[in-house]
Parts: structure tokens; C-alpha cells; sequence
């Protein structure tokens, strides 16, 4: 995952042989336009990398608790993957809970081996915090989920565009009092036969995966070609308490994982995703828990000896 405009970054990436890039805008303001996301499309291809993800998302707080003014976030979103299409940007990875309730961490320093730093979760401790001031019950969050998926997916079929919904992170029933879907195998399933088509389908984190308590390589393989996109990560516990590990030392078995790829015939973009933190990445100004550089460039090797394993 990059930023929109060349920084070091970038560099490593070409370094390490990389030609695909996944994109975040980082609260740019409308970033969505086709101007804006047709000269990121350039920028990348300038310098030796194909954009194909768009992993972000304008706001939809009204979308996701069914306010009023939905309909016109709806259009936004709309109007993002039409701008993707004529743009040549094939996916959009996108997530379905409320904002100031997403992705939660309770730490970000929990040593690994030789004095790496990771993050983790402990829902007993999240939910010591106050509830978020938001009235939806988990049918509504069904009903609004349904809602939108009629009106963007037959977009994205027409645009061309595949649409990845990532889990929820962490897959938790709630979090801070707001109830979440997106956080079991089962209800993955139930959220793909809300609407039928190859457009609609998933981010599999396989992260999340995991702390769901799923066989990770039989759920690639039961959703198939849903895959669109991979978060390639690994962690050691469950939805309520879990904590990011190196690559190679988690719970899953991710030679097992990347060969369940190769067998649905996944060709898509793959990422590594929430790294530890090694020596003297503390002070970098990227240096956000889980996205450090060093992390990345070990996991980018394992993944390339991981695939070369599987393709042998």
C-alpha cells in the first residue's frame, strides 16, 4: 500500500521488483474525482508501477446507519467507481462499519522476537471506553448493507470495476456499543447472496480470517472467484484477543494458503498488510504501527519464496 505521490516508499517497491500498486489517499479532500485519480493512475505509471487498487473510502456514515443524506453519499461512491473505470483502476477495496469505529487497536508495542514491536487487541479492554453515540440495531445495518449493494453493485458492473469488502477488523459482534456484520464466515456468504455478481465480492484479509476461527485455505477455496484482492497477514487468538504476528509465525498455514490461491486460479493484487515494527523505525514519519518499511520488505520476500514453492 502507497501513497499517491512518489516518496521512498515507491523507491523500495520497484527495488524489490514490484509492479502492482495499492493506493490510499489518506484524507485527501475529493480525492475521488477522475482528474485526480487519472494523474495517480499516471503518477504510478510513470514511475514503473500499474495502479490497480484504490483502498479507501469517501465518507459514508449516513450510508452505513441509514440517515438521511445516504442517497447523496451513495452517489459519491458512484461516481468514484465510474472515475475508476474511465480511469483504468480495477478494484476498489472498501469496508462496511462506521468510522470512528473501525479498524481498533488497544496496543501498539507488544514485543515479538528480538525486541520487535506489534500491535494487538483485547476486546475487555476496548469496551472499558464509552459507547459510540449511534442508535442501529444489527437489522438495520443488514437492511442499509442491501440498500447499497442495489444500488452500486450494477455500477460496478458497468464500470468494470471488482468490489472488495474487507471484514471488519477486529470481526467482533460490536465494538464500543455498534454492532458489526462483516465478521464471521457465515455472514461473508450471506453478504455475497445479497447480490449475485462476479463485481461484488471480497478483500480477504486473511487476518481477519483467522481471529474469526476460520480454516483459512478451505475459505479461499469456498469463496473462490469472489477474492478480488488479498491482505496477506497473520495473527495468534480470536476476535476478542489476538495479537499481529510475524508472517511466518502465526496460526495459519501460509504455504497452505498460497497454494488455495493457485488452485481457485487467484491472479489478482496481493498485499502484505500489519507488519511488526523493527529497530530504529520509531522516529520515521510513515513509521504507523503495522506499516512500517523493514516488516514489509521481509514479508515481501517470504511471499515471493512462498509463491515460487507453489508454482514449482
Amino acid at each position: 500500500m502507497l501513497p499517491p505521490s512518489p516518496d521512498r516508499r515507491w523507491t523500495l517497491a520497484r527495488q524489490l521488483g514490484l509492479s502492482t500498486a495499492v493506493v490510499r489517499f489518506w484524507g485527501a479532500d475529493e480525492w475521488w474525482t477522475f482528474d485526480s485519480l487519472l494523474r495517480t493512475r499516471n503518477r504510478f505509471a510513470d514511475h514503473g508501477l500499474s495502479l490497480d487498487v484504490v483502498e479507501d473510502r469517501p465518507p459514508m456514515t449516513k450510508t452505513v446507519l441509514g440517515r438521511e443524506g445516504r442517497d447523496e453519499e451513495i452517489e459519491t461512491v458512484k461516481r468514484l467507481l465510474r472515475n475508476m473505470g474511465q480511469a483504468g483502476i480495477s478494484v476498489y477495496s472498501w469496508v462496511w462499519t462506521e468510522n470512528p469505529v473501525g479498524v481498533v487497536r488497544t496496543a501498539d508495542a507488544v514485543p515479538l522476537r528480538g525486541g520487535s514491536r506489534t500491535t494487538a487487541y483485547d476486546h475487555d479492554q476496548a469496551e472499558r471506553a464509552p459507547d459510540y453515540p449511534v442508535d442501529v440495531t444489527e437489522a438495520q445495518l443488514w437492511e442499509n448493507l442491501e440498500y447499497f449493494l442495489d444500488e452500486i453493485v450494477p455500477v460496478a458492473e458497468e464500470a468494470g470495476v471488482e468490489l472488495a469488502l474487507h471484514p471488519d477488523d477486529p470481526p467482533a459482534e460490536s465494538v464500543h456499543g455498534v454492532p458489526r456484520l462483516v465478521n464471521s464466515v457465515e455472514n461473508v456468504a450471506r453478504i455475497l447472496d445479497l447480490y449475485e455478481s462476479p463485481n461484488h465480492g471480497l478483500t480477504f484479509c486473511q487476518g481477519n480470517f483467522a481471529a474469526m476461527g476460520a480454516d483459512v485455505p478451505a475459505t479461499i477455496r469456498r469463496f473462490g472467484d469472489r477474492i478480488h484482492f488479498v491482505h496477506f497477514r497473520d495473527v495468534e487468538g480470536t476476535a476478542e484477543e489476538f495479537v499481529e504476528t510475524w508472517h511466518e509465525a502465526g496460526q495459519t498455514d501460509m504455504l497452505a494458503a498460497m497454494a488455495a490461491y493457485r488452485d481457485v486460479g487467484f491472479d489478482g493484487p496481493i498485499r502484505p498488510d500489519h507488519v511488526p515494527k523493527m529497530l530504529d523505525e520509531g522516529d520515521r514519519e510513515e513509521a504507523q504501527a503495522g506499516y512500517t518499511d523493514m516488516g514489509r520488505l521481509f514479508a515481501v520476500g517470504y511471499m515471493k519464496g512462498l509463491l515460487e514453492n507453489v508454482r514449482s
